[in-house]
């Protein structure tokens, strides 16, 4: 799959049905030893409802993708997952 097939692809939690962002807001971990993809990083989204607190970001193992279709990335990924403080 090309890069610009995931661009405007929406990411959604298999888990709890959330929508978690669009992979054209994401940077990509990339493993350039092996060629692969090692994790998505959705930015700090901004919500005064938010209950993350500060500037953070959530990275998602690529082990944790579970199907990308033709609109949608499934990521099955506990809520309980943490973000990460942004540097």
């Amino acid at each position: 799959m090309r890069f610009t097939e995931l661009m405007g692809k929406e990411i959604i939690n298999l888990h709890d049905g959330t929508r978690l962002g669009n992979i054209a807001e994401a940077d990509l971990m990339l493993d350039m030893n092996a060629g692969t993809i090692t994790a998505i990083i959705l930015p700090y989204r901004s919500n005064k409802f938010s209950i993350f607190g500060g500037r953070q970001e959530l990275v998602i193992p690529w082990s944790a993708v579970h199907k990308i279709g033709n609109e949608v990335v499934i990521i099955n990924l506990d809520p309980t997952y943490s973000r990460r403080s942004k540097d």
